[in-house]
């Protein structure tokens, strides 16, 4: 599978919990403005499908796009799907590919999410993140449930997905402030909702005023108990919990982030976008025998193949800032701050930390093919393994299940305790 990620950088305003990288201005230098945004990002598509192919990586059709931010329905809709349609030049798309935009409720109506429809985007994910406007206003955010309602009823008339984001734990917010919020989302009728726990970062405009006592601090106690609210109020309705802070009805999960979990490819384009391929051919020529990014930021989109060395994983990440990033698409540069090796190692951390977030499960074969492959016998004649029996003290203490074809599921416990689990799983494996 092969993945296309976009983040937009641009918002009306900056949230007072949000560290994302997000700007309000409307032109930021280099040709990274809101008008000329969908230009550039073709231009890196470009360059990127040219890196591809001078590192022997050959994708197959993009099975899942998502549009992210930021605020990617600040832009009009038609540079979404110009985006879109260069996509499906330069990669090509499966024919049931998901095509997701991330939308602010108050920058979408029905012409707009009707011209996303025609398109080819198949799914809208809503921010709604709570229904109680004091909790909106603690948030910072300016649209109201009107707008989502709004939004998701033009969506549905349009033929298309919607997903709503919920955030818990904000300062001042209630257990029951949280139940309206759960219970509004459920009643929009939406098919796929998302639950994350509000995270305080020190910089945010919102982590000054916690450092400074004029909000209250995020309770951990009080964030496992509206989780456990919303798992059963989900559950009750029909949604399903497939990702540790995702639910849906069967059918109707996240492929885009599932693909994420479940360690696929993927190309990030945008600033501070990631990427993630699972297998690149180095090459060992003058202007290519690393894949790091040179001095100033961007690797050369002509880097030729030359004689192959070396196959491994790679992890990159462009450019945070968009003027930067801009540059160094004018210059004719896959726009990389930098990029790493994924070892075998890592590569095996990854697959545990990814699976045991799912309902679907860790597979528990995978892992032991994973810990052979990073070189983790304990004797060249003798395969490590993980067993079963070692598992059963997580089992006992009610934090995970062990299916009859061998895969680790997180219970809700385990689920609250993920952390935990992660890291008693590493003990076991070695890492």
């Amino acid at each position: 599978m092969f993945e296309v990620y976009i983040h937009v950088p641009f918002c009306l305003r900056r949230c007072g919990y949000c560290d994302f990288n997000t700007y309000t201005a409307t032109d930021l230098g280099a040709g990274a403005s809101r008008g000329n945004y969908a230009n550039m990002v073709i231009r890196e598509m470009k360059l990127t499908k040219q890196w591809q192919l001078d590192h022997g990586i050959a994708e197959p059709p993009v099975s899942t796009v998502f549009f992210g931010g930021g605020t990617p329905t600040i832009l009009a809709a038609r540079d979404l799907v110009a985006m879109l349609d260069a996509i499906r030049k330069i990669w090509g798309i499966a024919p049931d590919a998901e095509i997701t935009t991330e939308a602010n409720p108050d920058t979408v109506n029905e012409y707009y999410i009707n011209e996303l429809a025609a398109g080819g985007f198949t799914r809208v994910s809503f921010g709604m993140q709570s229904a109680v406007p004091h909790v909106l206003k603690t948030l910072d955010r300016t649209h109201t449930p009107a707008n989502v309602a709004a939004g998701v009823n033009a969506a549905n008339k349009a033929g298309l997905r919607s997903s709503v984001d919920l955030i818990y734990g904000a300062p001042g917010e209630s257990l029951d402030d949280w139940r309206t919020s759960v219970t509004t989302a459920i009643d929009l009728g939406v098919n796929h909702i998302s639950a994350y726990a509000l995270t305080v970062e020190p910089t945010t405009k919102m982590g000054r005023q916690i450092a400074a006592g004029t909000l209250p601090k995020p309770n951990d106690d009080d964030e496992a108990a509206k989780y456990e609210i919303a798992d059963d109020l989900f559950a009750a309705a029909g949604l399903e919990w497939y990702e540790v802070s995702n639910w849906a009805r069967p059918g109707y999960e996240s492929q885009h982030n599932l693909g994420y979990w479940r360690n696929v490819d993927w190309a990030g384009l945008g600033p501070g976008a990631h990427s993630h391929y699972n297998a690149v051919i180095e090459a060992d020529h003058p202007q290519s025998a690393s894949l790091t990014a040179p001095a100033g930021g961007g690797c050369p989109a002509d880097a030729g193949l030359g004689v192959v060395s070396v196959s491994h994983g790679l992890r990159s990440w462009d450019i945070a800032h968009p003027r930067l990033w801009g540059t160094a698409i004018n210059e004719n540069r896959v726009p990389w701050a930098d990029s790493e090796t994924i070892t075998p190692e890592e590569n095996l951390e990854e697959l545990i930390m990814l699976g045991l977030r799912l309902h679907e499960g860790l597979d528990l074969d995978r892992i032991n093919r994973a810990i052979n492959d990073a070189g983790m016998s304990s004797t060249p004649q003798t395969l490590r393994t993980v067993s079963v029996d070692q598992l059963a003290p997580m089992i006992s203490e009610g934090l995970i299940t062990v299916s009859d074809n061998h895969r680790v599921v997180p219970t809700r416990r385990g689920r609250l305790l993920n952390d935990s689990v992660i890291e008693q799983f590493f003990d076991f494996v070695g890492v």
